[in-house]
C-alpha cells in the first residue's frame, strides 16, 4: 500500500470514519500476440511473393533470442524480417522516417523497395523464393 493511500486509512480508522471502498478494476482480456510471421502475412496480403522472400531472407524473424535485432548470417549488416541492408539503405530509410530496427519499419522499407524495384533487391535469396507456389503462380521463376 503506498504511503500516502496507508496514512489515509490510519487517520480515516482514528477518526472513526469508514473508509472509501476500493473501486473497482475491470480488466478485459488481451487478444493471443500476433507472431511476426502472422504480421508479414497480413502486412504483405497485397503482395504474397514478399511473404516469401521474408520466410526465406529471415525465417520470419524480427528479433534474436536475446532480443537484439536479427542479422544476416552472410552479410551482418542485413537486419530484420526483411533483411534491409543499412550499408545501402539505412540513410534512405531514415529519410523517409522509417526504423529498419522495428518490425513495421523494416517491413514499410521493404514494401518501399520491392515498389520501386521488385524482387531486385532480394535476389541473392530467389533460388529460395522462386521455388514457392507463389513465385510459380506469377512465374517469376523463369
Amino acid at each position: 500500500m503506498p504511503l500516502a493511500s496507508f496514512a489515509l486509512a490510519v487517520s480515516l480508522a482514528l477518526s472513526g470514519q469508514p473508509a472509501a471502498a476500493a473501486p473497482t478494476i475491470s480488466i478485459s482480456t488481451m487478444p493471443a500476440a500476433q507472431t511476426v510471421e502472422e504480421y508479414v502475412r497480413d502486412y504483405f496480403a497485397e503482395t504474397p511473393i514478399m511473404i516469401e522472400v521474408a520466410k526465406c531472407e529471415s525465417r520470419f524473424k524480427q528479433f534474436d533470442n536475446d532480443g537484439g535485432v536479427h542479422r544476416g548470417v552472410v552479410n551482418d549488416q542485413d537486419v530484420g524480417v526483411m533483411q534491409i541492408n543499412e550499408h545501402y539503405h539505412l540513410k534512405t530509410a531514415q529519410k523517409l522516417g522509417l526504423d529498419i530496427y522495428s518490425i513495421q519499419g523494416n517491413l514499410a522499407y521493404g514494401k518501399y523497395l520491392f515498389e520501386k524495384e521488385g524482387t531486385q533487391p532480394w535476389i541473392s535469396s530467389s533460388p529460395c523464393w522462386k521455388k514457392s507456389k507463389v513465385a510459380k503462380e506469377l512465374a517469376l521463376n523463369k
